[in-house]
């Protein structure tokens, strides 16, 4: 892998706005977690009837959020804590529809459809904002970019030039 292509994967990954949700998912996931681990009772109303050893899952789903939490800040493990924080994110929809339609009660989070509505139409975007802040979307900001995947490995196995890169200026074809 050339200079330019480790520079770019690098951006990829930790470019300002990254970098930041990055920072701000890590912050909200790590408090949630503590959260769910601090107070495991007071959410078991939540969690739906089919769900097996709820106490258990609360509990499992804290450490998975603080675990989630440190990955996103470390860069070995960013892209699979990514994943894992976007998988979590589909895994908790049913208790928080549990939690709207039920009308559920719990001490220190509203009750109006002022809380409930928007969080349920930004669960989505948490999804978004995990696989993009672990680097593992491009959308929006990958303006059309081709990325090379795992097949576009030259036989050394170093990646292969990206087809839709601009060429490196040399000394026959730089401007002045």
């Amino acid at each position: 892998m050339t200079e330019r292509e480790t520079g770019r994967e690098i951006e990829r990954e930790t470019g300002p706005g990254r970098r930041r949700l990055r920072y701000g998912l890590a912050a909200g996931y790590a408090g949630i977690g503590i959260v769910h681990l601090l107070a495991t009772d007071a959410m078991l109303p939540l969690m739906p009837a089919w769900v097996p050893e709820p106490r258990l899952v609360i509990l499992v789903t804290g450490l998975c959020e603080i675990a989630g939490a440190v990955g996103l800040l470390t860069r070995r493990f960013r892209r699979a804590a990514a994943l894992g924080l976007a998988l979590y994110a589909v895994c908790v929809y049913p208790a928080n529809l549990k939690h709207a339609f039920e009308h559920i009660h719990i001490e220190g989070l509203p009750d109006s459809w002022w809380y409930h509505g928007p969080r349920l139409a930004f669960q989505p975007v948490f999804v978004w904002a995990a696989l993009w802040a672990g680097g593992l979307i491009d959308w929006p900001s990958g303006r059309g970019r081709r990325s090379a995947g795992p097949a576009a490995k030259t036989c050394d196995g170093r990646r292969a030039p990206d087809p839709g890169a601009r060429p490196e200026p040399s000394a026959t074809n730089r401007e002045p």
